[in-house]
């Protein structure tokens, strides 16, 4: 919609009016119609009504898609504003925080958006525009939403400890055991067994089930014998169990599938119901970890006021000359690296795991052989040079444990941080309502 600056300008016009002492004919104060009007002052901001009418549809439509009752208008008007309100003051935490969202983001967050709705951008637009919403609106509030987002990463994310005797604690319970073990995708076949079988009845179920495994251990398609034989309720589905854990499966099976390889199956054993075979599918975690390590060493020179990127790159250069000539790596970088991190120890990193290095460097260090240094190269951090001492492959599987473990460790607590922080921030805020 393409506003007029006359209706822009006229109730500025008005103020002024009204301040100089002039006094309006009634007809021409019948004119004059307020476009919009503040609703809550919050902090350095404020809301609009207009903003409140917008958020009340919205929720309205949600409500009516989830055909539900929606509460009574003024419950409803109080909710979306306290709503409002909470946004707004996480929208300038992250503006006085520098947060900012690139546009080059924001189109790839909507393109992710419409992929997962199975739409291409025109037609999300479509159906944005069906539900009286702009690609404008929706881009402006998406953007918020990756704002607050990243605001409640950051001031959440601090208030969360967890230490290690709560990690090793989990890793020791049951809970603990059960979620960070092997999961399972399994199919079964069952040869059904009346509950009032007789012996000879019996017999001839596990001469089926025995038949059954033997042209399963010759290749036969176990999902269609599974379809044809099978007197599970998941038959039609090829016996499909879907993801099990170990502990969900009851005995022997539990201890029976951690010995299958992928596309093995048990043989038939006997239960309540019948005969059942099972068919590991695929498995997923709780395997060792195995990760690249790189012991390396480097020298950084950074950019200043004082010294031009060319500068920086020339002496790093010249330390790399200085090196392929005999002089000692390390007390070069102990004299001249600007990394206060590695600078002391020669430039000395460690054994380091490429993945937790810049991109820049980690690319430069992996096509640097052993016992090699690399030529000069630069990273967001300034000009380096490098020297591979060695690699090597580390079993890390506890650590991936203890990190799986913290994890959701910090996940249980930070439904309960980001409510306290919430309400503290909304307490210490100067907040006044004006409806």
């Amino acid at each position: 919609m393409k506003i007029k600056l006359s209706e822009v300008l006229r109730p500025l016009a008005l103020g002024a009016l009204l301040l100089s002492g002039a006094t309006l004919a009634p007809a021409a104060l019948a004119q004059v119609q307020p476009l919009d009007r503040v609703v809550a002052i919050v902090d350095n901001d404020v809301i609009m009504q207009s903003q409140l009418q917008q958020r009340i549809r919205e929720v309205q439509q949600t409500i009516e898609k989830r055909g539900a009752d929606a509460p009574p208008m003024d419950v409803l008007q109080q909710q979306v504003l306290e709503r409002l309100i909470t946004e707004n003051l996480q929208l300038q935490i992250g503006d006085r925080s520098g947060i900012r969202i690139a546009d080059e983001e924001l189109n790839q967050a909507m393109g992710t958006i419409a992929q997962r709705n199975n739409m291409s951008l025109e037609q999300f637009r479509e159906a944005l525009s069906r539900d009286g919403l702009s690609l404008e609106s929706a881009r402006e509030q998406i953007r918020r939403e990756m704002v607050i987002s990243r605001v409640r990463q950051r001031r959440v994310a601090e208030r969360i400890q967890v230490s290690n005797q709560e990690v090793q604690n989990f890793l020791a319970s049951d809970l603990g055991k059960l979620q960070l073990s092997e999961e399972y995708h399994l199919a079964n076949i069952l040869i059904a067994v009346p509950e009032a079988a007789d012996s000879a009845t019996i017999q001839a179920a596990e001469r089926t089930a025995m038949e059954t495994y033997q042209q399963l251990q010759q290749g036969a398609d176990f999902a269609r014998l599974a379809v044809s034989r099978s007197g599970s309720e998941n038959a039609l589905e090829g016996g499909d169990m879907g993801w099990r854990k170990a502990a969900q499966l009851p005995p022997p099976f539990d201890t029976a599938v951690r010995e299958l390889a992928v596309g093995e199956v048990t043989e038939p054993v006997r239960t309540p119901p019948g005969f059942i075979m099972l068919k590991l599918l695929d498995k997923r975690g709780g395997e060792t970890q195995v990760r690249d390590e790189v012991h390396v060493r480097h020298i950084l020179i950074k950019p200043s006021a004082i010294r031009s990127e060319e500068e920086a790159r020339l002496l790093v250069q010249r330390l790399r000359d200085r090196i392929s000539a005999g002089e000692d790596f390390a007390q070069l970088a102990k004299s001249f690296s600007e990394d206060p991190g590695s600078a002391l120890n020669g430039g000395d990193l460690n054994w380091i795991d490429p993945a937790s290095l810049v991109p820049e460097f980690r690319e430069v260090m992996a096509n640097t052989a052993s016992g090699e240094l690399s030529p000069v190269f630069k990273s967001p951090y300034g000009w380096h040079i490098l020297e591979v001492l060695g690699r090597r492959a580390t079993d890390a599987s506890e650590q991936f444990r203890e990190q799986q473990a913290l994890t959701l460790l910090r996940n249980r607590k930070y439904d309960e941080e980001l409510q306290a922080w919430l309400r503290q921030i909304r307490d210490e805020a100067y907040v006044e309502i004006k409806l």
